[in-house]
Formats: C-alpha cells, sequence, structure tokens
C-alpha cells in the first residue's frame, strides 16, 4: 500500500478537501451547514472512493501471480481477506476517525458517525477485493472497479430526486451510508441490516472467485 500512491491518496485526499472547504466555506457562510463537506466527502469516501483502489490491489497479487501461490501455501478465503482487506479497513478508520474530528458533530452523533463509515469502508473494500478477484489485471480492474463505483456511489444522489430510484436504492450500503450521515435520527436498525446483507454478498462473491479462480490465474 505504502508503495502504491494511487492507493495512498485515496486516505488522503477526501479528508483533506474535507477540511479546506469546512474552513473556508462551510465556517465563513451562514446559509452553508458546518458539517456539510465533512458528510458529502466522507460519503463519497466510504461509498466508491476505496472500490477501485482495493481491486486494484487485489488485481496485482493475481498479475503477478502471488495469490497462486498464497492458496498452493494453504491460505484460507478469509486469511486473505483479513489480511489483504484488514489493512485497507484500518487505514480507512483512521481517516473516518479524522472526518468525524473535522465535523461539528456531537459525540452521539460522532459515534453514528464513525459507526456508518467504518461499516461502509469494509463494504466498498471488500466489493473491491471481489472485483479484483475478478480482474485479470489492474487495468481490468480499474475498468471494472471504476463503473461500478459510479454506480453505487451516485445512484443515492439520484434516489434524492426520484421516489422510484429511491425504492431501489434502499438495497444498496451507499443509500443507506447517504441517509445516516445527512440525518442522526435515523434509526440505526435497518440500515446496518441492509450494509451488514450487502457485505455478506460481497464475501459471498469474493469467496466464489478465491475458490474458483485463484489456481487458473
Amino acid at each position: 500500500m505504502f508503495k502504491n500512491p494511487m492507493v495512498m491518496v485515496m486516505f488522503v485526499i477526501f479528508p483533506v478537501v474535507a477540511l479546506i472547504m469546512t474552513q473556508l466555506v462551510a465556517k465563513t457562510n451562514d446559509d452553508i451547514p458546518n458539517n456539510m463537506f465533512v458528510t458529502l466527502m466522507g460519503a463519497i469516501f466510504a461509498g466508491m472512493g476505496l472500490i477501485t483502489s482495493a481491486a486494484g490491489y487485489i488485481a496485482e497479487d493475481i498479475e503477478t501471480k502471488s495469490l497462486r501461490f498464497l492458496i498452493i501455501a494453504g491460505v484460507k478465503p478469509h486469511q486473505y481477506l483479513l489480511g489483504t482487506g484488514g489493512f485497507l479497513l484500518l487505514a480507512g478508520t483512521v481517516t473516518s476517525v479524522f472526518f468525524a474530528l473535522i465535523g461539528d458533530f456531537t459525540i452521539s452523533e460522532a459515534i453514528k458517525f464513525l459507526a456508518v463509515m467504518i461499516t461502509s469502508t469494509a463494504a466498498s473494500i471488500i466489493l473491491g477485493i471481489a472485483i479484483g478477484m475478478y480482474s485479470k489485471n489492474q487495468q481490468a480492474a480499474t475498468a471494472l472497479g471504476m463503473p461500478v463505483a459510479m454506480i453505487v456511489g451516485f445512484v443515492p444522489m439520484i434516489a434524492s430526486f426520484s421516489e422510484p430510484v429511491e425504492r431501489v436504492a434502499s438495497v444498496l450500503y451507499t443509500q443507506q451510508l447517504n441517509v445516516l450521515v445527512n440525518d442522526f435520527s435515523t434509526d440505526l436498525w435497518q440500515p446496518f441490516i441492509v450494509i451488514t446483507a450487502n457485505i455478506a454478498v460481497f464475501a459471498a462473491l469474493f469467496l466464489f472467485a478465491y475458490k474458483k479462480k485463484g489456481l487458473k490465474e
């Protein structure tokens, strides 16, 4: 990760933009909520910013045959998922904490914000890893990951203007993320059930690819 600036920049650029826009725009304009850019950049980071990075990270293992070696060596799917995604999630958690520190949140709001940010970050990372598993190289991972990231990232924005789209988007973890970061009075149970269900689906896709494709690449 530290050798790949394209991955590293994703954990830095979003909170930096949020900090700059909050200090220079939101806090100097009474018509703009103080947390507007924090929640906006946070949602983009957790909802779509890490998908292509995680996909490329895994595709590199496939391209260099590292994945094949690990499978032959007996590395289990959950071990590989924790080993590759765990550090990305740790870095994402640090970034989420930084977002929370920038924002003007109460303690309860900060806890809710961090909870939804971290779980959504986990969903994005696992989705990215699953996409990477279905890609032959890093270029293919980017080509596949970018449209997926655009869909899961922008559908919730469209949903805010269309009730039919909102009903369809309700099954996406990004829609639940978008709802929660913009309204902390929302009940947490249903959104977290949806996010958890998304994680389970993405993990299943990864598991299938790991078992079926790992030794073929």
